[in-house]
């Protein structure tokens, strides 16, 4: 009696500080569909196509460092998180030509049978590059988020382990404090240690008596004891106000085509309860961020007559942060899939973002197999 009483305090606690935060920003978007809406002008190449081995890759991330472009993205050998799938790097000095996938971390053995890694995303800070991925068991525990450094994007250290049981969505990004802050499913790490190596600390709009680790699997049941959709796959972006907006997907028998939306005022240390918004959605991963002229954007799937089909890739800009009434196609064209798979499908794949000389850049995977680059110029967003 005594554990249900705790639980049913710990539910009401969770909607009472819900409350303590104003009326959550109204985030909407009016892409309805692709019909009159303005194709970006792109370059394109494809990074890595897989011949008859390592069938499965996904979970991109691109960042530039120093001379050169540095992709990391997972690298399985037929299906989707199955034992033995690890983390891969390949880098390029001019955007279109890129070197081989080269291993950045190999899975370990546990009980005879290997792990599962999974790309979680590249930060720099002072000439160091440190790039994290996560991995828990073939049965989705133990999870455990890892780095490994490196001074030239080539030669890496051996593995830090990162104390938070996270498989993260994208990689650290600084908020105006100067704060990190890891967006994962329901798990939102922050540290204050701009190595982004030590002092993560756990935050979450969940109570942590509904939690021991976040990945792919474990965000179901704390959302369902809490009457909420299953979340995941978190982005955020801070507005002037310094609130932070954390969007969410929601996947499975949940998926009704928005994004939810939790948020903080505090740079990170709680959040609110989450939230229904306006922001249409297919079911996929998105990024957020913002323009050098000081606009939001987003870059992801916004289609709901399709679902699940990820496609067109768009981008969405927004000069308040609220309504995203802006809308290009980065991309449509379609890629044909050369080998089935565990939940290989989508177009265009879990988009991850970064900005350098006047450019967007937009890493995707195509059908969870081979992994491309896009980018256009700035010049283009009127």
């Amino acid at each position: 009696m005594g554990i249900q009483i705790k639980f049913k305090f710990s539910i009401v606690l969770f909607f009472c500080c819900g409350s303590i935060f104003a009326q959550p920003t109204v985030i909407s978007n009016n892409y309805q569909t692709k019909s009159g809406v303005p194709h970006l002008k792109i370059e394109r190449t494809m990074i890595y196509t897989p011949g008859k081995e390592w069938l499965y890759n996904h979970h991109p991330s691109i960042i530039h460092f120093k001379d050169k472009f540095i992709a990391i993205w997972s690298d399985g050998l037929v299906d989707e998180d199955s034992p033995g799938q690890r983390v891969v790097y390949a880098t390029s000095k001019d955007f279109f030509h890129w070197t081989v996938a080269r291993p950045l971390a190999s899975p370990a053995k546990v009980k005879d049978t290997l792990t599962v890694l999974t790309a979680a995303g590249l930060y720099q800070h002072k000439g160091t590059l440190v790039a994290y991925y996560g991995e828990y068991t073939h049965n989705r525990k133990n999870t455990h988020l890892w780095a490994k450094t490196s001074t030239d994007g080539e030669h890496w250290s051996q593995p830090f382990d990162m104390h938070v049981p996270l498989i993260p969505n994208h990689g650290p990004e600084a908020i105006k404090s100067g704060r990190l802050i890891i967006s994962g499913n329901f798990l939102f790490p922050y540290t204050d240690d701009p190595s982004g190596i030590s002092g993560w600390k756990l935050s979450s709009p969940y109570p942590d008596s509904l939690y021991k680790q976040d990945n792919s699997a474990a965000f179901y049941a704390p959302a369902a004891k809490l009457g909420l959709p299953p979340l995941c796959e978190g982005s955020f972006f801070q507005t002037d106000d310094n609130i932070l907006h954390m969007l969410l997907r929601v996947t499975g028998k949940g998926w009704k085509g928005h994004l939810w939306l939790t948020e903080s005022k505090n740079n990170g240390e709680s959040w609110s309860k989450p939230v229904e918004t306006k922001f249409s959605d297919n079911d996929s991963k998105f990024h957020f961020g913002r323009l050098p002229d000081k606009r939001f954007y987003y870059v992801g799937i916004p289609d709901t007559l399709h679902h699940y089909d990820r496609n067109p890739l768009v981008l969405s800009i927004s000069s308040d942060g609220k309504q995203f009434n802006k809308n290009y196609i980065i991309a449509d064209e379609l890629y044909h899939l050369k080998k089935e798979g565990l939940w290989k499908g989508g177009q265009y794949g879990y988009p991850h973002t970064i900005i350098y000389k006047g450019y967007m850049y937009v890493i995707i995977s195509r059908q969870k197999e081979s992994i491309e680059v896009l980018r256009f110029g700035l010049g283009e967003l009127k």
